[in-house]
């Protein structure tokens, strides 16, 4: 009888909590310029979520990619975070920009790149690829596709 109750107990444990379900994402926002520097533009943003699982897990963000005004430049650099079960949470998001990068792809070369972005005071950036949540083996996507602009002070 005592078995019999161990193991029912085990079972509606192990049935109850909830890993099928894949975290909510809910967006990426907080774009911040940490540093600019003659050879490297520094960002920072951070990816919103909520996880309805018992259980925590872990997401990748090695599928993204920079675009800046509309050239790719760049990609995210994280490492893997740790999901927490029941909870809302953030993956914060860091990058590195060469600024070689930024004007060598401008049609009008640096000098055209530099003016534009003096004149305009801000730079069209665009988070582009894919998040990637696991636990246990369960995989799942998240596809990110976000567009800010980006103010810059001189």
């Amino acid at each position: 009888m005592k078995k019999t109750f161990y193991f029912l107990v085990l079972c509606i444990g192990i049935l109850s909590c909830s890993i099928n379900k894949k975290p909510v994402f809910i967006k990426v926002d907080n774009l911040k310029l940490i540093s600019v520097k003659k050879d490297t533009i520094r960002l920072k943003a951070n990816a919103f979520f909520q996880n309805p699982n018992d259980v925590s897990g872990t997401i990748a963000t090695d599928e993204i990619k920079i675009y800046v005004n509309g050239a790719a430049v760049a990609q995210v650099s994280s490492d893997e975070f740790k999901v927490p079960a029941r909870n809302e949470f953030t993956v914060p998001l860091k990058v590195v920009i060469p600024t070689r990068e930024i004007f060598k792809n401008n049609k009008n070369g640096i000098l055209g790149g530099l003016l534009n972005s003096v004149l305009n005071k801000s730079i069209e950036i665009q988070f582009k690829g894919n998040l990637q949540y696991k636990v246990f083996g369960y995989a799942s996507n998240y596809p990110v596709d976000i567009t800010q602009n980006l103010k810059i002070k001189f």
